[in-house]
Order: structure tokens, then sequence, then C-alpha cells
């Protein structure tokens, strides 16, 4: 009789990995969307809080980057986690 290596599928990322996958994706994309055209946020609610000078726009392209790139970094953690897991 010979051994034979029983194969197992690999545990597959949980939910959460996919959602901050998505929300660091959409946060990436809104964040690079304010920067080409910044009037977005005025025509999506109707109003301009900043008065027209842009900081507004501004403190939402840091806001979202740093979103982006921490849930990137997690969603990363998480990958790896479930890489470990596999092995």
């Amino acid at each position: 009789m010979s051994a034979r290596r029983r194969t197992t599928r690999p545990p597959a990322p949980r939910r959460r990995f996919w959602v901050e996958v998505a929300v660091a994706a959409l946060s990436g994309l809104l964040a690079l969307l304010t920067l080409v055209t910044r009037e977005w946020v005025e025509l999506l609610f109707g109003v301009d809080p900043d008065g027209g000078d842009g900081s507004l726009e501004w403190l939402l392209v840091v806001a979202l980057a740093v979103v982006a790139l921490v849930l990137g970094a997690v969603a990363r953690v998480e990958r790896r986690r479930t890489a470990v897991a596999r092995s």
C-alpha cells in the first residue's frame, strides 16, 4: 500500500478581508476622484460647506487616502494570517 497524501482545500479569506479590500479600494478611488474633480462633493450633496476655497476637498483627499492605506495594510495582515493557517 502506498501512503496517499490527503489534499485539503486551503481556507478561503474571511469575509472581513473582502470588506477591507472593497472599502480600501473605494476610499482610494474617491481620493483620486477628488484630486481630479473637486466639484463632485457639491454636486452630490448640493451644498458648498467650505465656501469654495477647496479646504473640504483637501481634507477629503487626505482622510480617504489614510483610510485606503490603513485598510490596505489591515487586509494584507488578514491575508497573511490566512496564508499561515494554510501551511
